[in-house]
């Protein structure tokens, strides 16, 4: 099976869709289960979401599906695990390492490589699993999860099939701000302050933690990120275990990151060579980032879409 890309974009209006009260109500069609799985010693905590009528004898193809930066598997990621088990897949949305309900010191760092190496168990636990189709397991990224799954998957085989919704590379938003108009000396700045906060930390000073959004209402924001703050922080999206708190001491690993480099090389082997004829941009005309998340009007047609392309290449 050769793997395949699938790129979710949009362009620009705000509706609130299904939230995370309505997502648990929502999956009837479905079931989920609580899982825990390693990733070298940490234990990372998921919900694997069944189709109707499952049945434990047969071979399923499976999704991971990875979340956003400072999300956690019970918001967007969960969502779209549902919706796509509720068209035959089985769906695996699991927090990330260091953050929500999985382990990992300290907490609230968000490395993109370390996301990478959590994708990388993630398929590792559903190999294990009787019912997956081993040759069958795509990848699902979600803003920030998708630089980390894209990233993954150049490297991680069993990857077949690939997606990415409102996909963002954490490292060029590092390096050029949400907007794309940092500069170097705004990077140098920001490492400056992460070193001298590290320094802190090493001799006993409390964690920094800064927030991922802004608050409600701050309309010197970008607009994206006052939409995110509409999401995350109201009953629209909120759950408890995602805090809106990221460790600023390891902000540097993001500037590292670079979700898209080696694409040219990585993605064209001879596994991925029909990657390069084989990709699909899908603009949802209407829709912001956000929109994508739960928007009632999207994501019924993103669902459709990863829908088709999972079902034709897995």
């Amino acid at each position: 099976m050769k793997s395949k890309i699938f790129l979710v974009a949009l362009i620009a209006t705000l509706t609130a869709g299904l939230n995370v009260s309505a997502q648990k109500s929502a999956g009837k069609k479905t079931t989920v289960q609580a899982v825990t799985f390693k990733k070298d010693n940490l234990n990372l905590v998921g919900n694997v979401f069944l189709p109707a009528g499952f049945d434990k004898t047969k071979k399923y193809p499976a999704i991971v599906v990875v979340h956003p930066g400072g999300g956690v598997k019970e918001q967007t990621a969960g969502l779209y695990a549902q919706q796509l088990a509720e068209n035959g897949f089985v769906a695996l949305a699991f927090d990330a390492s260091h953050q929500g309900a999985s382990e990992g010191l300290p907490r609230f760092l968000d490395n993109p490589l370390n996301r990478v190496g959590d994708i990388y168990s993630a398929v590792d636990y559903l190999v294990t699993l009787p019912y997956i189709d081993a040759n069958s397991i795509g990848g699902l990224g979600i803003c920030a999860g998708s630089g980390a799954t894209v990233k993954a998957a150049m490297t991680e085989r069993r990857i077949k099939a690939l997606a990415t919704i409102s996909g963002v590379d954490v490292g060029a938003a590092s390096r050029r701000g949400w907007e794309g108009k940092g500069s170097g000396a705004d990077v140098i700045a920001t490492l400056e302050a992460v070193a001298k906060q590290r320094t802190a930390e090493a001799n006993g000073a409390v964690p920094l933690y800064v927030p991922y959004v802004p608050e409600v209402g701050d309309t010197t924001a970008p607009r994206d990120l006052q939409e995110a703050a509409e999401y995350y922080r109201t009953p629209r999206g909120q759950y408890p275990t995602s805090t809106n708190k990221l460790l600023f001491s390891g902000v540097s690993y993001g500037i590292l990151f670079d979700g898209f480099g080696q694409a040219d090389k990585l993605l064209t082997q001879p596994l991925l060579l029909a990657a390069s004829k084989n990709k699909e941009l899908f603009i949802i005309k209407g829709a912001t980032h956000m929109d994508l998340y739960d928007g009632k009007d999207y994501v019924p047609q993103v669902t459709k879409k990863l829908t088709a392309f999972f079902g034709k290449n897995l």
